[in-house]
């Protein structure tokens, strides 16, 4: 039974898992665009079971970072229970549309994730020259249709992609809650990325998208990595490596566009 377990553990994936966690963990953006690019990039996994394997690499790891802003406060439950109410139908609508697709998802997802990618390089360019402050003053009052339309859109574009989760909504959430806390807005998007998460690995799972194999390799560099990154991360800014990440997203985009 040991010799099999050990026979999935692909080392080149645990070590893609460890980078993208540690990124994850230092600088908040990363996850699942690194990770699913990577995985169709350089090991060649097709782009649907990337995708799959990816999202259930984040419900094993986000609940992690969203636990530590929960005991810390920085949570707005209010805005993760609006956002749920859209992402959740929205991630398993974006699941059946790439079943109902069938033997051209995986060209279908390859052109998403390209334009998924190019869109959240240019969201974390923009969020580099604008950044949040920590506003002081009374709480935020919640937009029910906006914050459930971004659910619904951001959780169909990450049943497709499994990107999306953090690099764009919290994007937009930045747009509709300008006066919103630097910590809150992290703490609220980490949270409520779980359901968002849950229900489109769940998805995946059920038309067999996911690889044991593939997701168990990841988690287990991924865990560590997320760890040491958010250490890391309480006496070193990640300033070099938010740089990086953009131009990473874009060359990757245009790969998988076919543009390189």
């Amino acid at each position: 039974m040991l010799a099999d377990i050990v026979g999935w553990i692909d080392p080149g994936l645990v070590i893609g898992g460890l980078l993208g966690g540690f990124t994850m963990g230092l600088t908040g953006m990363g996850g699942g665009a690194l990770l699913t690019p990577m995985l169709v990039l350089v090991f060649g996994v097709s782009p649907t079971a990337a995708v799959g394997s990816d999202l259930v690499t984040s419900l094993a790891v986000k609940p992690f970072g969203g636990a530590i802003h929960a005991r810390a406060g920085t949570v707005r439950w209010d805005l993760v229970r609006w956002l749920s109410l859209g992402s959740v139908p929205g991630a398993l609508a974006g699941v059946t549309l790439l079943h109902a697709v069938g033997a051209g998802g995986d060209e279908l997802v390859k052109i998403m994730l390209g334009f998924t990618l190019l869109a959240a390089a240019a969201v974390m360019v923009w969020r580099a020259r604008n950044p949040v402050p920590d506003h002081v003053g009374p709480p935020t009052p919640v937009r029910p249709i906006p914050t459930v339309a971004l659910g619904l859109i951001g959780g169909t574009v990450v049943g497709l992609t499994s990107v999306g989760s953090g690099s764009l909504m919290i994007a937009v959430l930045t747009l509709l809650y300008p006066k919103l806390k630097r910590s809150e807005l992290v703490g609220t998007d980490l949270v409520q990325a779980v359901p968002l998460v849950g229900a489109a690995a769940l998805a995946h799972m059920s038309i067999g998208s996911v690889s044991a194999a593939i997701t168990g390799s990841l988690i287990l560099g991924s865990l560590p990595g997320i760890i040491l990154g958010a250490r890391v991360s309480a006496h070193y800014d990640g300033r070099l490596v938010r740089a990086a990440i953009p131009a990473i997203l874009g060359a990757s985009a245009l790969k998988l566009l076919g543009v390189l």
